[in-house]
């Protein structure tokens, strides 16, 4: 555009000229026509000037400045002056013709163009705003389908016809992805629980033989001692299957159900469980009611996996603190040391010590928990204590 306009610029600025030069010719012309009907000579100063001389000269076409007295102002003018022999005189005969100026010229394009350009730029906005929008809308619409979409679901995605050929290709990609997830999903899911379901019933006959073969027989006591300790494995085993199958159901989000849950309520029945069965003090100190939205059985197992966590790691006789106060459910234990991999505390079977009767995975649930629903779960050691924290945000 700006190109264009300097070329503009000159091309009607010559235009001008040549039209004026014309006018100039024309006039000249007619004068010299007037003079040869012996009609007296006349001036029109500034415009047109006749005068007899002596001599002849050579014809001259150039601009000049002159001033007019119809505009009182100096004027820019094309001026044409020639010499003509009429019937035995010699005339000089000068013509003017007012000329446009170029700054005129110039400022006028200029105008002309950013007000099409202005003009141009305003319908192609929302021209293209409106076309976009249509080309667009199906896309952003399946798009929200897509973030909708939900493998526990038994819905099928439902996705918006399109002209656009790349968008209809999409479609048909996505529908296709999702119904294979969705089968995958489908059969991990089947497979997870029968499984879950098949190992249950031989680990409790296995369970329920060894009973009756240490109530019915009379045993040595290394005997006695290995049966014991098939016993624990056999129930470390069963708990252990129940943990994994919990895990996998989080991480298929098939815990759909929730209710405004009382954590502070159920920290303090879980104080009352484990007190009974482990001869560890519990104290436990809630400052105001934490309410939550989130599903009943696994708040439950936040807790109680929280403060079996803390019974089973702590070294010394002192009591374990809880407090719940503001958002925060705080948990701490006495320790010898920090632990040693904070980075690998939520990992699934990290255990610090082998000696720990842990399957390795009650903080992996709960941190899984925690990413279900957005809480914020972290790890301190201060002078002795191991110090968890949650925040209810």
């Amino acid at each position: 555009m700006l190109v264009s306009t300097v070329i503009l610029y000159f091309y009607v600025r010559g235009l001008l000229q040549e039209e004026v030069e014309e006018e100039l010719y024309s006039t000249e012309a007619r004068i010299e026509s007037v003079l040869k009907e012996k009609g007296p000579p006349y001036t029109l100063p500034p415009i047109v000037e006749i005068e007899s001389v002596a001599a002849p000269g050579p014809e001259i076409l150039k601009d000049t400045v002159l001033f007019d007295p119809s505009q009182d102002e100096m004027e820019d003018f094309r001026e044409l002056t020639t010499y003509k022999n009429i019937q035995g005189k010699i005339y000089r005969i000068t013509v003017r013709n007012l000329i446009v100026e170029s700054e005129d010229i110039l400022i006028a394009i200029v105008i002309s163009y950013l007000i099409i350009i202005f003009l141009v730029f305003i319908s192609l906005f929302y021209f293209n705003r409106a076309i976009n929008k249509k080309i667009w809308d199906p896309f952003f619409k399946n798009l929200e389908q897509m973030k909708r979409f939900s493998l526990a679901s038994e819905k099928e995605i439902q996705l918006l016809d399109s002209d656009i050929l790349e968008f209809t290709e999409l479609n048909k990609e996505i529908i296709t992805l999702t119904e294979k997830v969705r089968s995958d999903y489908k059969n991990l899911k089947q497979f997870t629980e029968d499984v879950s379901h098949e190992m249950q019933t031989p680990l409790a006959i296995i369970q329920a033989k060894i009973e009756n073969v240490i109530n019915e027989n009379t045993l040595n006591e290394n005997q006695y001692e290995q049966f014991t300790s098939i016993q624990k494995d056999i129930k470390r085993l069963t708990q252990l299957n129940k943990r994994l199958t919990l895990l996998t159901k989080i991480d298929n989000r098939q815990f759909g159900n929730v209710e405004k849950v009382r954590i502070t309520n159920l920290v303090k029945d879980s104080v009352q469980n484990f007190s009974e069965p482990f001869p560890v003090s519990i104290e436990y100190a809630s400052h105001n009611e934490i309410i939550v939205s989130m599903d009943p059985y696994l708040a439950e197992i936040l807790c109680s996996n929280l403060i079996s966590n803390a019974i089973k790691h702590t070294k010394t006789r002192e009591a374990i603190k809880i407090r719940a106060e503001g958002r925060t459910l705080t948990i701490t234990n006495q320790g010898e040391e920090a632990i040693k991999h904070p980075d690998q505390l939520y990992s699934r079977f990290y255990r610090e010590s082998s000696k720990t009767n842990s399957t390795g995975l009650g903080l992996a649930i709960v941190k899984k928990i925690c990413d279900l629903y957005g809480y914020k779960i972290s790890y301190d050691y201060k002078e002795g204590w191991h110090i968890f924290e949650i925040k209810f945000i």
